[in-house]
């Protein structure tokens, strides 16, 4: 039976906490369930999330194959590609939870904060990132954590209001979706909703 988005929500902090109590079950890992997973995918739950190698959904979720439908950027930032890879986890395979996750340090928000000249694609990176960004206070000693979160926030926002897909799972009732923040020291992730 398909879980709820609380349960699904509930579930992935259950994980987390696992995770950072260094408890972690490593479920769905085995040559069956792989082998099981060959005809089929059924997700409980999407991450979006930062590229960094130090945010691995399915580690610090403590999920294993075929739990999590993970779509990554740098700064999960969101365009049409992203929403497209969003969009299938909720109309084709039902998902009904997406979560974006920001997180601490993220090098991303960092040098857009900088506001240093950047080679190649990455100025396009920036403009992605500095609507979210101009919300943290200037100066604060904690600016690039306040502009990490208004990110994460942000961007929850901007895919519900981006997608009639998703906007209208969610207006069904049949999809949430939730900001969070997770912390690379401790290992734990917290609900910014």
């Amino acid at each position: 039976m398909p879980l709820s988005s609380k349960e699904a929500l509930d579930r992935l902090l259950a994980g987390n906490e696992r995770y950072a109590a260094e408890q972690q079950e490593y479920p769905n890992q085995s040559i069956t369930v792989r082998q099981n997973l060959a005809g089929g995918q059924n997700p409980f739950a999407t991450i979006l999330s930062c590229s960094d190698s130090r945010v691995p959904s399915e580690i610090i979720f403590d999920q294993g194959l075929g739990d999590l439908f993970i779509v990554r950027t740098a700064g999960h930032v969101v365009n049409g590609l992203v929403l497209a890879s969003i969009e299938f986890a909720v109309y084709a395979l039902n998902v009904p939870l997406i979560a974006v996750l920001g997180h601490q340090h993220c090098g991303a928000v960092t040098a857009v904060l900088k506001d240093q000249p950047l080679p190649g694609y990455l100025p396009e990176l920036v403009d992605y990132l500095r609507p979210a960004i101009q919300t943290a206070t200037p100066g604060s000693h904690d600016a690039a954590e306040e502009a990490v979160r208004a990110n994460s926030r942000y961007t929850a926002a901007q895919i519900a209001s981006s997608s009639r897909v998703l906007s209208s799972a969610l207006d069904e009732g049949r999809l949430q979706i939730v900001s969070a923040y997770y912390h690379l020291e401790t290992g734990r992730v917290t609900v910014l909703d």
